[in-house]
């Protein structure tokens, strides 16, 4: 006999496993489904680098979701990152186009989502290897995003599974939903492909968490244009929009920019889809900012130095796509090699390297002859100045297109080094209207009875770019809050 559940998840990533958890908390009887098989769980959140976005006043309050000793504490160096900041990052960052109730719910939740989190179990560690340096001896922490999850994406789905099944939810593996079940404009269950046979399983309430539509090329093609047909996949081969289409077929409101996305330049020969053996966020490349972007012929494209990484890598993605042959190449050279990052020493890594550039653009296949002059025009444009990567130096450039804005340094140190990109999408920004409390609207801003989501499928939040570590975060306050709705309205319906 099939068992009663009060609320259905459909996904089994971050947000849908705080969703499954909420709900449970709330004494909901909850069922999770996945799509792919148990060694293929976890959607995106399995890939993510564990990154975290977080409004917090000091060190103090980092301290309570990650143990530090007081010695431990003595040499670290952490300025505050309130809400106004983190508003002020993401309206930046969005044009202004953030949705205020949505970033408000976003930003407010971040700090009591994250200490929930970790009395489920998740751990957390400082993450000192992106965005701090040190000094005098002591870490020098920025940037606002000082948090990550403990082995990156795998310990934070492992972490999640766990108190899952401790709370006994239950996760169906290989169970792909294709349909809700409606009566009278309310849900009323879930509809399921598993082993070739349909199943339906009854609940009052759904949580929709099953990601973005970027794995669905013909999706990809239709709302954001031919071109991001060739874009890499960076994460699950499952996110290909089943749970938007199943709320738009219920009546809910598309919401968001649909025609943009979160999207890098990475490794090109990254795989086409994400590599469940290789997770982790392990193909990009994020040391941009110290170097040079160029593209097949020669050209520079981007100011690399406009921002910190976190402000400007999601967006420039779509700016590798345009190039020709959907082709770039970052470059650096011998005096800023061993300031890269940790992703460009792995095999996976791929790099070519020459003792002098002609050499370089003759490994690049470029146009060689505008390559050189692209090099010998910036490097004219260079001026003096104190060169710090850990704030935005203003040592920048004059008289060239684009410009350089920050941490510009004359590539002229042999050995010189380039690393072929070439785009990876993440995810879409357009989604489903959904309010603050994770109900899922329709047309009219009316609330879909016993429908909700929550993750990637929520629109309205990311416009044109986005801070780093802040899906993450919104996954984790909005799977709470949907599933702490789904719940209460579930045990509603049982009491009327």
């Amino acid at each position: 006999m099939t068992k009663n559940y009060d609320v259905i998840v459909v996904g089994a990533g971050n947000a849908a496993l705080c969703s499954a958890i909420a709900a449970r908390e709330n004494g909901a009887e909850v069922l999770v489904l996945e799509r792919g098989p148990k060694e293929k769980r976890g959607g995106n959140s399995f890939f993510t680098d564990g990154a975290i976005r977080v409004a917090y006043e000091n060190l103090d309050a980092i301290r309570k979701v990650i143990p530090l000793t007081d010695e431990e504490a003595e040499k670290i160096e952490m300025p505050e990152y309130t809400q106004e900041d983190f508003h002020a990052d993401l309206m930046r960052v969005t044009e202004g186009k953030s949705d205020p109730k949505l970033a408000d719910q976003l930003i407010s939740k971040s700090y009591e989502t994250i200490a929930w989190m970790a009395e489920q179990g998740v751990q957390f560690e400082l993450n000192f290897e992106n965005q701090s340096f040190e000094k005098d001896g002591k870490r020098h922490f920025w940037g606002g995003l000082p948090i990550r999850t403990k082995n990156k994406g795998i310990g934070l789905i492992d972490d999640l599974i766990r108190r899952s099944e401790e709370l006994g939810i239950d996760i169906w593996y290989n169970s792909r939903a294709t349909d809700l079940v409606m009566d009278q404009g309310r849900v009323t269950g879930v509809v399921l492909e598993q082993e070739g046979e349909q199943v339906t399983v009854s609940a009052p309430s759904v949580v929709l968490a099953s990601g973005s539509f970027e794995a669905n090329k013909e999706m990809r093609s239709k709302e954001m244009g031919k071109e991001w047909e060739a874009a890499i996949v960076r994460g699950t081969e499952f996110n290909t929009g089943d749970g938007i289409k199943m709320a738009l077929a219920a009546g809910a409101q598309k919401h968001g920019q649909w025609d943009g996305c979160h999207s890098i330049g990475t490794d090109y020969n990254a795989p086409k889809v994400g590599d469940f053996n290789k997770p982790g966020d392990i193909y990009k490349k994020s040391s941009f900012p110290l170097g040079l972007l160029v593209n097949k012929e020669g050209k520079r494209f981007v100011d690399e130095g406009a921002d910190f990484r976190n402000y400007t890598y999601a967006k420039y993605g779509r700016e590798v796509l345009k190039q020709p042959e959907q082709t770039a190449f970052q470059l650096f050279d011998a005096q800023v090699r061993p300031m890269l990052r940790k992703e460009y020493n792995l095999e996976e890594a791929t790099v070519l390297e020459a003792n002098t550039l002609e050499e370089l653009a003759d490994l690049m296949k470029i146009d060689k002859e505008q390559f050189l002059e692209t090099i010998k025009a910036y490097n004219a444009a260079v001026q003096e100045g104190e060169y710090n990567p850990t704030i935005k130096d203003g040592k920048g450039t004059v008289g060239i297109t684009p410009p350089k804005s920050n941490w510009a340094l004359t590539l002229d140190q042999a050995p010189f080094y380039a690393y072929p990109l070439t785009c990876g999408i993440t995810f879409a920004f357009g989604g489903v209207h959904v309010s603050p409390e994770g109900e899922v609207l329709d047309e009219h801003e009316n609330p879909i009875a016993g429908l909700y989501a929550a993750g990637e499928m929520v629109g309205g939040i990311f416009y044109h770019n986005y801070p780093g570590g802040s899906g993450l975060m919104s996954g984790a306050v909005f799977g709470k809050q949907a599933g702490t709705s789904a719940a209460r309205y579930s045990q509603a319906k049982v009491t009327v």
